[in-house]
């Protein structure tokens, strides 16, 4: 299992970044990013606090990524943010799409297929104009196991596969029982429409071209 969006206690999670990586490993997790929210106000305390998580990678057979969601911030500050989130170090940048369950401004989705970011979480109701822009910019739009934030999977597989855009099963973890297996994330990727070539790509083959890529 490659799982690209998870948090810890420095956000919302429960679990402190150790016990993550060492759960997400008992699961059978190959490679894992932290990414807890940000903003404007906590993003150095927490890309600080993360920068020694990858000294667990000699201790545990897996891939440990440092990353950030950024989160209800405006469309207009997202360049600036994300510009300060790479300076800062963070290797996968995760913008917090318009969901149906939580008041996102409006245009964030479309700003945050604009600039240097890695995946579009739960992005809701996603136009094809902006799922083109994620494709030609190399982002990928996630499909989530996370309970709410999947009400729209079926939506995204199907926008997301119309534009060619690379599609990603996430699990958005806060608690010790989000984390899932290969076999789950398959089901979730299935569940959303898409066929078993096109599910097995979004568990597999696209997660590991993304992270080939940092």
């Amino acid at each position: 299992m490659i799982d690209l969006h998870t948090h810890s206690s420095f956000s919302d999670g429960e679990l402190i970044p150790s016990e993550l990586v060492r759960r997400a490993v008992f699961q059978g997790y190959t490679a894992l990013a932290i990414t807890d929210h940000v903003d404007f106000t906590n993003i150095e305390h927490i890309l600080s606090c993360m920068k020694n998580i990858k000294s667990l990678e000699g201790d545990y057979d897996i891939r440990i990524f440092a990353g950030v969601e950024l989160t209800h911030v405006p469309p207009g500050k997202m360049p600036l943010l994300v510009e300060k989130a790479r300076k800062l170090g963070a290797e996968i940048v995760v913008v917090h799409g318009e969901t149906t369950v939580e008041p996102v401004p409006q245009g964030t989705n479309h700003m945050a297929v604009s600039l240097d970011i890695d995946i579009l979480a739960h992005p809701g109701f996603i136009t094809v104009g902006d799922a083109e822009l994620a494709k030609d910019n190399g982002i990928c739009l996630e499909l989530t196991s996370r309970n709410g934030h999947n009400r729209t999977n079926g939506h995204v597989a199907r926008i997301g596969s119309e534009a060619g855009a690379d599609l990603i099963v996430d699990t958005d973890t806060h608690h010790p029982h989000d984390l899932i297996t290969d076999e789950i994330a398959l089901k979730i990727a299935m569940g959303s429409g898409l066929d078993e070539k096109g599910a097995r790509k979004a568990t597999g083959a696209n997660p590991l071209n993304l992270i080939k890529r940092l």
